[in-house]
């Protein structure tokens, strides 16, 4: 047997405050102090909160994602320049986000932009994209996209179409 005190006068310093208590009252703490009864505080329970995760349930009603359709841009000023000798048109654009083989269609043309006739433009279905940089892209007179309307949507189809500008 240890020869340590327990029985009914043996007495115990408090971790806490320092004061002597009954040894049959004291209790230990989370952290590891002895302290009496009364001393005793709990463990905070904001000191380890309970791990918070996602309901693994999916949204009732949720909506794919979509592809927003093509709006029209207002180009600045003198957009088009066009080469007498040449049936390119060359077609500036701030940020233009298009890409080679992409169908364009003008409306509303006002004047003679570039040189050309504004009939030539308007008249068009489209033209088609052959080449694009970081500020504009060039189309083809002599090359337009027709564009027909079916029952599933709409159909782009090239062909060759001979303008004069």
């Amino acid at each position: 047997m240890s020869n340590l005190s327990r029985g009914k006068y043996a007495k115990f310093i408090s971790d806490r405050s320092g004061m002597e208590f009954p040894y049959k009252e004291m209790v230990k703490e989370w952290n590891g102090s002895r302290v009496h009864i009364s001393e005793f505080e709990p463990k905070q329970p904001q000191l380890e909160p309970k791990p918070h995760t996602a309901d693994p349930q999916g949204l009732a009603n949720a909506r794919p994602a979509r592809t927003e359709p093509a709006t029209e841009s207002m180009l600045g000023p003198n957009p088009l320049s066009f080469t007498a000798n040449s049936s390119t048109v060359t077609v500036t654009e701030v940020n233009t986000k298009r890409s080679v083989s992409d169908t364009v269609v003008f409306r509303n043309v006002d004047g003679s932009p570039g040189g050309l006739n504004f009939s030539t433009l308007e008249n068009s279905t489209g033209f088609i994209i052959l080449t694009v940089s970081s500020d504009s892209f060039t189309f083809n007179l002599n090359t337009t996209a027709a564009i027909t309307e079916r029952s599933g949507g709409i159909t782009v189809t090239a062909g060759p179409v001979t303008l004069t500008p």
